[in-house]
């Protein structure tokens, strides 16, 4: 894991304070997408942090606590199921990376930003990084954030509609999700615009 800072171009606008973000859930086929922003100290160190999608349960919810004990500033965002299938999952995925920076009391002066798309928000530079939250600690906090607060989400909608198991798969196309939609229908909480029964691999004759 490289350090949070990316130093060539921090020294390039004399960067201060910097904030990763990253996104959760944009997979799934319900619930919402949910992003985080984290702004860390620069004495941070925690050499187990690294991208949720690398870390179990236990390590994710150990992480949230020590990641929000000791960051200068952090916050999460949802974007609705609804709001996906009007504007589309990867401007919903940017929408709330830009609600969560916008919810920090703390105004970054440069964004690290997981992945390859992003928007300009608040004219503040930024930097898209592949795979950043595998790379720098400021991501992969915002990760670990992002994940665990969508899993809480979806363990609480779970209750509503069971059949589903959304405290297991959380929203994601298992087999027994896809199983569930086939016999139940949708809910409320599935992305219509999303292919959500399976596709008819056979045809009836």
């Amino acid at each position: 894991m490289q350090t949070k800072n990316l130093i060539m171009l921090a020294a390039q606008f004399s960067l201060k304070i910097e904030a990763g973000t990253d996104e959760a859930g944009r997979g799934c086929l319900a619930g919402p997408v949910t992003a985080a922003a984290v702004i860390l100290p620069e004495s941070f160190n925690l050499p187990f942090l690294n991208d949720s999608k690398k870390l179990n349960e236990k390590q994710r919810k150990q992480l949230r606590l020590l990641i929000q004990e000791q960051a200068l500033d952090y916050t999460y965002a949802h974007v609705t199921p609804k709001e996906i299938d009007q504007i589309n999952i990867l401007n919903a995925s940017i929408k709330a990376m830009h609600l969560s920076l916008n919810k920090l009391k703390i105004r970054p002066e440069f964004i690290s930003v997981d992945g390859n798309r992003f928007h300009s928000f608040d004219n503040i530079p930024h930097h898209c990084i592949i795979k950043g939250d595998g790379k720098y600690l400021n991501i992969a906090a915002a990760s670990v954030l992002a994940k665990t607060y969508r899993d809480d989400y979806m363990e609480k909608i779970h209750n509503e509609y069971p059949d589903f198991h959304w405290h297991k798969n959380k929203g994601y196309p298992t087999k027994s999700h896809r199983a569930a939609i086939k016999l139940r229908g949708i809910t409320p909480h599935h992305r219509k615009s999303f292919q959500l029964p399976p596709k008819q691999l056979k045809i009836n004759i």
